[in-house]
């Protein structure tokens, strides 16, 4: 029994050791300079912290919590004038934990420090440290880096550019990211959850229940111990799919750092190469699901795992839950691998987190029946019924393949699957569908049906109705509720109507130069812009407008949603076409630049391609990985508005453009 125990605590410190990866740091950091006269500068540290979260102040305690503590690196020739001033209000309570008065900042936190600049020019370096704590616990402190650039005597400049990450600290970037879509995770974790729960009744899958009753109805153990050993059956499903790919991010971690597990990341979500095996990999599961051929684990791996659960105990309950793993594989493969790559588009903890809360999903029903082995009774029998969800979820795979080799055309400008043939072959595969599920098709391993059951009839006049709405894309419809999914109109070519986006393109500026990279990459919604910095700031200075950065993707699910959803709202597109010099940043274009356009790391990277320029643009200038991402600036370089990333709010945008333009002429 002992035994028992340890290797339950051990379980369990790993299930709480994958939960933990999933809580990101509630505090995120923006830094910004602005010069005060001819040699004073003030530094201010910006903190957005989460609703239930608190940071102490700068207050040194005997005994007490880890303070806020604010850390500059002067150069020759620069000096500090005054002790930092914590301008936002601080919480004084008695703690019952330490004993004292402390003192603690809720919901945003400005630290400012006054600096006193006696040369022409200099770097300062710095880094904040604080400590998060809310109502149950307590982070470990962590670092904001930040580094300025600043003009000192003999300057006639105004301001200095905002915050430049330093790349010796690359590490820290996505700690301390700023605005992070959090919308889009939530997005993905239900989709994960639905995935779970639908793979429960895939063929392979679902004769697995009975076997998992009689399993823990055949021991004569008690019943407080066959339910503990059911617990541990669940939370054993969920390790086996979850650790593996939290110890390969783990591994890409420690040896790379955040900077470099952003990239595998990247690499896996943007490649071609990736991608091109994937929908493969979706075509070929597809082709098996119609019943062409079986693909399973390898036997022999099969029946050791499964003579090992006869052994009973808690290593016949690990093996048992290894060989539900590795029989239902030819179901779940294709889901696992369509929700972790989808959940690279972002942070790095995304995949942990999706695939925690799918195997969490997909566990709950042995668990269950593994506890209350007498609600067997009530589920439908094996049948013809779970080939046919097997053939419905091959139309699907292969309908979700499209997908991964669409980025991939996009992202290398191939032109091979262009947006009105993606739409014409989704036609045809759900009207396929809707004539299976009619009884129209019936492939080799179905059971004849003498009729058309209700259940049938209705999912098949939802897949229909689908269709339906698909057709008007053929001919340039927007398909909003699909934008994440779809190539973008731009490489649209079968067009009947004189619009994209649902509104009228707008006319071409008439002073506009000739925009770098114009020949390839579009901006949606008819707009008018840059897909180049420099070029864009330049032009932006001479027609005296502020600069919108857009950091996108052609992989990027939720950069499509916001064009489709938000930029063709008349209201933003008048705002982006009239107030506005907008700049595109594809940080996933493979596109290979001349030499001249190469950038050095300070490292010694050479990055050659567009992609890996403008996201390691975004990472120096922004401390920032995620898309979309939207920032703007004046011609000094210099952020007006807090920036923003993905949300669907239209009014939300606008109020974002308004204040940018707002803020642009107050400092004119």
């Amino acid at each position: 029994m002992t035994r028992f125990r340890n290797l339950l605590l051990i379980l369990l410190l790993l299930w709480g050791t994958t939960s933990y990866a999933q809580m990101e740091e509630p505090v995120t950091w923006q830094s910004s300079i602005a010069k005060i006269d001819s040699t004073d500068y003030r530094i201010t540290l910006t903190g957005v912290i989460e609703d239930g979260w608190a940071i102490y102040d700068m207050e040194e305690y005997d005994g007490g919590p880890n303070p806020t503590n604010l850390v500059i690196e002067l150069p020759e020739g620069v000096t500090l004038k005054g002790e930092p001033l914590v301008v936002s209000p601080i919480k004084r309570a008695f703690d019952d934990i330490f004993g004292m008065d402390i003192g603690k900042i809720y919901k945003n936190a400005i630290i400012e420090q006054i600096i006193t600049v006696n040369t022409a020019n200099a770097t300062v370096t710095g880094y904040i440290e604080w400590q998060a704590c809310n109502a149950e616990t307590c982070l470990a402190p962590t670092e904001f880096d930040f580094r300025f650039a600043v003009e000192g005597v003999g300057s006639d400049s105004g301001s200095v550019a905002s915050t430049v990450v330093d790349e010796s600290v690359e590490s820290e970037v996505v700690a301390s990211e700023f605005d992070r879509p959090q919308s889009s995770l939530w997005a993905i974790i239900i989709e994960a959850i639905l995935w779970g729960f639908a793979a429960l009744l895939t063929p392979c899958v679902f004769p697995m229940v009975p076997m998992t009753v009689s399993f823990f109805m055949k021991g004569d153990e008690s019943k407080s111990k066959g339910r503990m050993m059911a617990a541990l059956y669940g939370l054993s499903i969920v390790t086996l799919y979850t650790l593996p790919i939290a110890i390969i991010i783990a591994l890409t971690y420690i040896l790379g750092g955040d900077a470099i597990t952003a990239d595998i990341f990247n690499w896996v979500a943007t490649h071609w190469l990736p991608n091109v095996l994937f929908f493969i990999i979706f075509v070929i599961f597809a082709i098996s699901f119609f019943g062409a051929f079986e693909i399973v684990m390898p036997s022999w791996l099969v029946n050791k795992s499964d003579s090992k659960s006869d052994k009973g105990g808690i290593i016949g309950v690990f093996f048992m839950a290894l060989t539900l793993v590795l029989v239902s594989f030819s179901c779940t493969g294709p889901i696992v691998g369509s929700i972790l790559v989808q959940s690279t588009q972002g942070a790095i903890w995304q995949p942990i987190v999706t695939m925690l809360v799918f195997s969490s999903a997909f566990a709950l029903p042995f668990t269950l029946f593994a506890f209350f082995p007498s609600l067997l009774k009530n589920l439908p029998k094996s049948g013809g019924w779970l080939n046919s969800v097997k053939v419905v979820l091959g139309f699907i795979e292969l309908a979700l393949g499209l997908k991964f080799l669409s980025v991939a055309d996009q992202t290398y400008h191939w032109g091979l699957l262009d947006r009105d043939i993606y739409i014409a072959i989704w036609i045809v595969i759900f009207t396929l569908l809707g004539f299976y599920l009619l009884g129209k098709i019936r492939f080799s391993h179905d059971t004849p049906e003498p009729y058309l059951k209700v259940k049938k009839l209705f999912l098949a006049i939802i897949t229909f109705s689908f269709v339906v709405y698909l057709i008007p894309g053929m001919f340039g419809a927007p398909l909003k509720a699909l934008s994440g999914y779809l190539p973008p109109l731009h490489t649209h070519d079968f067009d009947m109507s004189k619009s994209r986006g649902g509104g009228s393109a707008l006319a071409p500026a008439s002073d506009m130069p000739n925009v770098k990279y114009g020949d390839i990459l579009h901006l949606p919604n008819g707009l008018n812009g840059f897909f180049d910095f420099e070029q864009a700031s330049e032009y932006a200075k001479s027609v005296d407008k502020p600069l919108l950065l857009d950091f996108t993707g052609h992989g990027c699910v939720n950069c499509r949603e916001m064009e489709a959803n938000v930029w063709s709202d008349p209201q933003v597109l008048a705002m982006l076409q009239t107030e506005y010099v907008v700049v595109a940043l594809y940080v996933d274009d493979k596109m290979t630049l001349p030499e001249s356009d190469w950038v050095t790391t300070p490292s010694g990277r050479v990055l050659k391609s567009l992609g890996k320029i403008n996201a390691q643009f975004q990472i120096d200038k922004f401390g920032i990985n995620a898309q979309p991402y939207y920032v703007v600036m004046d011609e000094n370089d210099n952020i007006l508005v807090k920036p923003r990333g993905y949300n669907l709010s239209v009014s939300g945008f606008v109020d974002f453009l308004k204040s940018g333009v707002d803020a642009y002429k107050k400092n004119r």
